[in-house]
């Protein structure tokens, strides 16, 4: 028997270390790795052992004999990728470019504790980006690490980007919070970097500041119409239905019957999948109250995905368009108003993502009429840019380009699902052109003792595993700088009681490391009650609020 790695792979490669026999590919030091959709298990050299699966942060790995429904394709997915008749999927050594960072687990061999003076470093953002950073400099070297994060409550992008219905890839979260009371963590949540405090300030107190604060913002369409209500960011969408405090519970209205969803990414497939499924089983998730009860009042019956290329280039991983081929009571159907949507498929190899299409329906729609009744389903339209969206006081039609000229599209609801975005930070450089803080090697261009991790430091792209790469290189830089004598000199009045009497002076509610325990407890309560894994607090009140419970937290609402 062998294993195989799964939807969920999150590709921070934890399996690949811990593997005795090297059959998890692409390795961080392969050509591949970071370019690839998931890992993949060589059946053959596979000795089944189960170290990957106890290892796995997201729970993606199994036995090959365990698979049952939609998992059992992985199976063949992962023995594919090592039959690649050209070699080309052969694990070989890399000759990455300038810009590939290799990972490894970071063992900083010239690089000790001893080598200098004992470190405060702060960590602006509790995602995975930060979170990776703190545990490299917790595990590896003896430095103090204060936790900062705008919201009253950490996380980031695991709780509120990474879907409901992909809770296995919620657990990496279980992963990082083990690190939140380390007692060498200081932890302040509700504090925000360039309004309660300022950078200088927070450089003042520690040795190093490392900055993960993500893609907070979305890229734009630039058509006319785009900001007619009825017409919203996918971004303000997942923070919605994921109950982020900052969008409001009636932000988003879903009594259309169609919606049109701009891109096909992951994330343009998770916004599909969530208006369409089943309410009664998205009712076992953590997705927001307000969310769970738009989705079953509203009257949405069909998705259209526009890409503005084919399907041999389509943004999305194998394993998120396979979750949605395997979406219970939703058809999958492909617009075959281009002829080169057709000819891709037919021509595309057995590894190659437009492949996967060659059992999904083909049909000509006709966009005046509405979705056919009793019926839910997704529309893969392909070589389709959105040119305008119309309507008298807010979206009732989507005017597209192709091809063949100019097609309108009836819908209530226009989502734009193109990219993240990030923003700049007070007091730091910025590149508007990339959306990232201008960098070397994670150092802050112009900016000792700074540093960036995560999306504001490469862009928006790479899921949550990316960030370890990425965390290690940056933690890196800051210690070859420490050694080397280059952070700066820090404040005569620096220690941790003094920047703890600054924020309590600043932020009027401030969580440390106990009031979250205490909203975890008051959460999964609320969830017991319904069966739920947790119900989210939806507001900064509710969450300060609990955050203040230190008792056992009532399950009454």
């Amino acid at each position: 028997m062998t294993f195989a790695i799964t939807q969920t792979c999150c590709n921070d490669a934890t399996c690949v270390a811990v593997c005795p026999v090297n059959c998890i590919h692409p390795t961080p030091e392969e050509r591949a790795f970071g370019s690839t959709d998931m890992l993949h298990i060589d059946p053959k050299a596979c000795i089944d052992c189960g170290a990957c699966a106890d290892a796995c942060p997201v729970d993606a790995i199994f036995p090959v004999d365990a698979l049952t429904g939609p998992r059992k394709e992985y199976a063949a997915i992962n023995a594919a990728y090592y039959e690649d008749p050209d070699g080309a999927a052969t694990p070989e050594p890399s000759d990455h470019g300038p810009n590939f960072h290799a990972w490894g687990e970071p063992s900083f061999s010239r690089v000790l504790p001893s080598d200098f003076a004992p470190l405060r470093v702060a960590v602006v953002g509790t995602g995975p980006a930060g979170m990776y950073a703190a545990q490299d400099l917790l595990l590896h070297t003896d430095a103090e690490v204060t936790l900062v994060d705008r919201l009253p409550v950490a996380g980031g992008l695991v709780r509120y980007g990474v879907a409901p219905d992909h809770p296995a890839t919620k657990k990496v979260g279980e992963t990082f919070s083990r690190f939140h009371d380390h007692p060498r963590v200081r932890m302040y949540l509700g504090l925000h970097v360039g309004d309660d405090i300022t950078t200088e300030e927070l450089a003042a107190h520690h040795d190093a500041v490392v900055y993960a604060v993500g893609a907070s913002t979305d890229r734009r369409l630039g058509i006319p119409g785009e900001d007619l209500p009825g017409s919203l960011s996918a971004t303000a969408f997942v923070a919605w239905y994921n109950a982020h405090p900052e969008v409001a519970p009636d932000a988003v209205d879903l009594t259309a019957e169609r919606v049109v969803v701009v891109g096909n990414g992951n994330v343009a497939l998770d916004v599909a999948r969530i208006l369409l499924a089943d309410p009664d089983a998205l009712a076992r998730t953590d997705i927001a109250d307000h969310a769970l009860a738009a989705l079953r009042a509203g009257t949405v019956r069909e998705v259209v995905l526009l890409g503005r290329r084919g399907p041999d280039d389509a943004a999305y991983t194998v394993p998120e368009l396979l979750a949605l081929k395997h979406l219970p009571g939703v058809d999958l159907v492909v617009d075959d108003h281009d002829p080169r949507t057709a000819a891709a498929v037919e021509a595309a190899g057995p590894k190659d993502k437009a492949a996967l299409l060659r059992d999904v329906p083909r049909e000509s729609v006709d966009w005046t009429r509405p979705p056919a009744e009793g019926r839910r389903r997704i529309v893969l339209r392909f070589h389709s840019t959105p040119a305008e969206a119309l309507g008298d006081g807010r979206v009732r039609t989507v005017r597209t380009e192709n091809a063949a000229g100019v097609q309108d599209i009836e819908a209530g609801l226009l989502l734009r699902a193109i990219g993240y975005r990030g923003a700049p930070v007070a007091g730091l450089p910025f590149d508007e052109a990339t959306g990232t803080i201008p960098h070397e090697g994670g150092r802050v261009t112009g900016r000792p003792g700074t540093y960036v991790v995560g999306w504001i430091k490469r862009g928006p792209s790479g899921g949550i595993g990316a960030n370890r790469t990425c965390a290690a290189e940056t933690v890196g830089t800051l210690l070859s700088d420490a050694v080397a004598g280059a952070l700066p000199a820090p404040s005569p009045a620096r220690n941790a009681k003094a920047f703890q009497r600054l924020v309590r002076r600043r932020a009027a509610h401030l969580v440390d490391a106990r009031g979250l325990g205490a909203i975890e407890r008051a959460e999964t309560a609320r969830g017991a009650a319904d069966g739920r894994p947790r119900v989210k607090l939806a507001t900064v009140g509710d969450l300060v609020a609990a955050s203040k419970r230190r008792g056992r937290w009532s399950l009454a609402r």
